[in-house]
């Protein structure tokens, strides 16, 4: 693999070196979390499972970035090829929407929220809708797929936090905080979905149709996603992507992480639960304790 692009006078080169460190700090961290939980629970939990294939998901696309519709790599291997990039991503992505399941389910049970939890099983099988509808980008190369995936995943998040919501006042202290400043990165992420993200992909569909691309069909689809990658170390073909996949294998994989927290506080998750206030006709009907001595 060549590497004579690697210099400081190459932006894409400071791109992919970043990727890297917050890929080695994010796999480190990993299994920090995973040694302290160990020491907790005994045993590895289903959500830190999930985490790291999340993590280490990530860090094999953040070492070999591709951009699939454009089939643009940074290096002419076959570990770029989109169909394996691709085929990890949907197994990462589909294990990270499963660890919001899996707290959503937590809090929902505690709180017996029927409307949260119907939320908590919803989201996974939305998901899954999304990573189709990316395969179907993928393969024909027509973005109006990806523009539709990423819609997918802001209204799935667009639920979590109706979920949140509505959890919100039934818990107090440190859980009442967690689900607050949660709220609040979803509501940026949903915010740079609609703006950024999404207009991107639909602006690249409407600028193939109005260009006459021929799109491929499935069997010349799979054939090109596995056998076609186009290395370039060129900013301006990098230039739409960085944003998102900075932003992707760096604050998505933390949160990932923090979603592990669960296992810490899911056995005190009651202690945490707001207790309603009692009223003061409430306390006048309340039995009295008997103070009387027997002698």
């Amino acid at each position: 693999m060549r590497v004579d692009w690697l210099s400081w006078s190459n932006p894409v080169s400071i791109w992919w070196g970043f990727l890297l460190i917050v890929s080695s700090v994010n796999i480190i961290l990993w299994f920090l979390l995973k040694s302290g939980l160990r020491r907790r629970t005994l045993r590895l939990e289903l959500i830190v499972f999930v985490s790291a294939i999340y993590v280490f998901g990530c860090a094999f696309r953040a070492v070999f970035p591709r951009a699939d519709v454009q089939r643009i790599c940074l290096f002419d291997t076959w570990l770029s090829s989109v169909i394996l990039g691709r085929s990890i991503a949907t197994v990462a992505e589909i294990c990270f929407v499963i660890q919001w399941a899996i707290v959503a389910r937590y809090l929902a049970k505690v709180a017996q929220s029927n409307l949260a939890l119907t939320i908590s099983n919803a989201i996974v099988p939305l998901i899954i809708v999304a990573e189709c509808c990316s395969w179907h980008a993928v393969i024909t190369t027509n973005y109006l797929g990806n523009a539709v995936e990423n819609s997918l995943w802001a209204v799935t998040f667009l639920l979590i936090g109706a979920g949140l919501l509505i959890l919100l006042p039934k818990f107090e202290r440190t859980v009442q905080f967690g689900i607050a400043a949660t709220l609040l990165g979803i509501t940026a992420y949903v915010v740079f979905m609609f703006t950024v993200d999404i207009p991107m992909y639909f602006e690249r569909w409407q600028a193939d149709i109005a260009s006459g691309k021929e799109l491929l069909g499935f069997l010349a689809g799979l054939h090109d996603a596995h056998s076609r990658w186009v290395v370039t170390h060129d900013l301006a073909q990098w230039k739409d992507e960085i944003a998102w996949m900075s932003l992707y294998f760096s604050v998505a994989v933390w949160t990932s992480l923090a979603l592990c927290g669960i296992v810490m506080i899911k056995d005190k998750l009651p202690y945490y639960r707001m207790r309603p206030a009692v009223s003061s006709f409430q306390r006048a009907r309340l039995p009295l304790a008997d103070h009387s001595v027997v002698g």
